[in-house]
């Protein structure tokens, strides 16, 4: 009968070490431990992806997005198709200028932004507008309602204008509801310069678009609440969960303690 080889006799004929045959890589219990802290992240943060991920564990992104591609690990991803109305097109520019693209606030309450965007509920749409400080990506003030007129747009500054300094400047798009002379009396009893994009130019309000979109996805399938309600106060959450948990990816922090540390900041200075 032949003799065992030795290990080390194994070893010399496939030109390894001997200790290569113990080797065992634990790269697979390393990923397997990733994978555990990213679905709890998840379980909080439904519409993290790996960028934010990243942030939240203190992790190096790209190893993030190598072990969710390992796993088909993905965020919750659902985005609407925006209705367009065929009146919206080929309107007279009004003489407002653009200040937002050549503005950069370097503190709160120079730049603000508002919008509004669609929900579908019970066979109808409704309304929701917000102002965001463009400083900490923060929801300043924010209304609901049943149908989009000026008053959609007024209560949302107004709800702003409650709890923060009125901003130098306030951009928004070239919608009749923020071309009434009740909106630019209120600008003017606050001293806020009005800042218009261009029409039919979405983009140039992107910081809202790029707020509803992910808003909208996190906020999930609305056909889930049985009430008008229900459906209503799980806005108010989201909206605060946004303020005051969620990571930003061009802060790399949450709005609020991005906010809260720069007050800090200028008493310091």
């Amino acid at each position: 009968m032949r003799a065992k080889e030795s290990k080390k006799d194994l070893a010399k004929k496939l030109g390894i070490s001997r200790s290569s045959l113990y080797y065992s890589s634990k790269m697979k219990e390393r990923d397997a431990a990733i994978k555990e802290r990213i679905l709890v992240v998840l379980a909080d943060h439904c519409a993290y992806g790996h960028r934010r991920i990243a942030l939240e564990l203190q992790c190096n992104k790209k190893r993030i997005l190598r072990v969710m591609k390992k796993f088909g690990i993905k965020p919750y991803r659902r985005k609407a198709k925006r209705p367009y109305r065929k009146d919206d097109l080929g309107k007279q520019s009004v003489a407002i200028a653009n200040i937002a693209k050549t503005l950069c606030p370097l503190r709160r309450n120079i730049l603000w932004a508002s919008d509004f965007t669609y929900l579908w509920f019970c066979g109808r749409f409704w309304y929701l507008c917000t102002v965001l400080d463009l400083f900490s990506r923060e929801v300043v003030g924010y209304s609901f309602a049943a149908t989009h007129d000026k008053n959609l747009v007024l209560d949302a500054l107004k709800d702003a204008l409650r709890h923060n300094p009125a901003p130098h400047y306030l951009h928004s798009d070239q919608g009749s509801e923020y071309q009434s002379y009740a909106y630019f009396d209120l600008l003017k009893e606050h001293r806020i310069q009005a800042s218009f994009s261009t029409k039919s130019s979405p983009w140039q309000n992107g910081f809202q678009e790029s707020f509803y979109s992910t808003f909208k996805t996190e906020l999930g399938d609305v056909s889930r609440f049985e009430t008008l309600g229900e459906f209503i106060e799980a806005i108010h959450l989201q909206l605060h969960y946004y303020n005051n948990r969620r990571i930003h990816t061009s802060l790399k922090a949450i709005p609020a303690l991005y906010r809260q540390q720069s007050i800090i900041s200028d008493k310091v200075s």
